[in-house]
């Protein structure tokens, strides 16, 4: 691996002994068998070259489900084969893999066979980070959490996390896992200047954020740029290969023009400041020293090289944030809220 670039900052996750790159790879988007292997290849070796050694998948991602763990099986059985103890794995089970009862949710049975699966599509013994995806409100934590240890007992997943979940669960879930002697390392969890959810108080009056500060967990936050939208595409329009078109992860509704207006504006800011609008979104969520990584997905090296470089910047200034603060408001944009962070 050559570094031709700055070396990307490590920071660490909370209280573990993880440093990650402030940026990880999410392989949500583009690593389906509509994107060509070759493309897929380009992409991951130039994020792998730059320091990017954190890959984050989930079962289901593709399209197909499990194509994305393909693709990145083959990268370890090839190009990143003398590096596997240089990259980060990471991996999830909670939304549908499978058909029947047991192919989503938070049972022992649908965890623990999910992650076998993965293992087997990686071409790996273990991965670094297993998560449950998704809070499971008719599966018993005890029950989710007991898999995730046994998980990391076995020496399948040398690290476990959580994803989405509400900071009430969250904290529910973590003295569960002190009663089963279990450590929760890593909160997976969208956050972006147009989705500020874990920053809200729960009943308790602490927020997801407070929650994981105070339990030493890492964050990994994902959906930095809002499914797109603190992209600069959507700025004259919707553009008709974009997310918004094509029924994708973005809903057309969600471009509503009061939610647009704060996206320019937002975008001026970042033009004052001599930098595009995604790095000023990345560079934004990363200013909390609580966050270790952001997941970002791209299309081309060109892409990720462009986004990378918003860790290189200054850090954002009491009258640069105050400016960001008048329109990074939450544009009801929560994709998972109603199937985990809201339960």
């Amino acid at each position: 691996m050559s570094r031709a670039t700055p070396p990307l900052p490590l920071r660490r996750a909370g209280r573990t002994g993880l440093q990650l790159p402030a940026i990880t790879l999410g392989l949500w988007q583009n690593f389906g068998e509509a994107t060509p292997f070759t493309d897929q290849r380009a992409l991951v070796l130039a994020a792998v070259d730059a320091g990017v050694v954190h890959l984050d998948l989930a079962n289901n991602y593709g399209p197909p489900p499990g194509a994305a763990e393909e693709s990145v099986g083959r990268l370890l059985a090839s190009d990143l084969r003398p590096y596997r103890d240089q990259l980060l794995l990471a991996t999830k089970a909670g939304y549908r893999q499978w058909p029947g009862p047991y192919g989503e949710f938070g049972s022992r049975k649908y965890l623990l066979a999910s992650l076998d699966q993965s293992l087997r599509r990686l071409g790996t013994d273990y991965v670094d980070v297993f998560y449950s995806h998704r809070y499971d409100p008719d599966t018993p934590l005890e029950e989710t959490l007991g898999a995730l240890k046994t998980a990391v007992d076995s020496g399948k997943a040398l690290y476990a996390g959580i994803s989405s979940y509400s900071a009430e669960r969250t904290a529910q879930a973590l003295a569960v896992a002190d009663r089963i002697g279990l450590t929760l390392s890593l909160h997976q969890p969208s956050y972006s200047m147009l989705n500020r959810w874990i920053e809200r108080p729960g009943e308790d009056g602490r927020s997801l954020l407070d929650v994981v500060g105070e339990a030493g967990m890492g964050v990994v936050a994902f959906s930095p740029l809002a499914q797109g939208m603190l992209s600069t595409k959507y700025l004259h329009g919707v553009p008709e290969d974009s997310r918004a078109a094509t029924g994708s992860s973005l809903q057309a509704d969600y471009l509503s023009e009061e939610n647009l207006a704060h996206v320019r504006a937002l975008n001026e800011v970042a033009g004052d400041l001599g930098v595009s609008l995604p790095q000023l979104a990345i560079a934004w969520v990363l200013r909390d020293q609580r966050i270790s990584s952001v997941t970002l997905g791209a299309r081309t090296p060109a892409q990720l090289a462009e986004n990378l470089a918003s860790t290189q910047l200054s850090a954002l200034s009491e009258g640069d944030l105050a400016r960001i603060e008048e329109h990074a408001v939450d544009a009801g944009i929560n994709l998972w809220g109603a199937r985990s962070s809201e339960l």
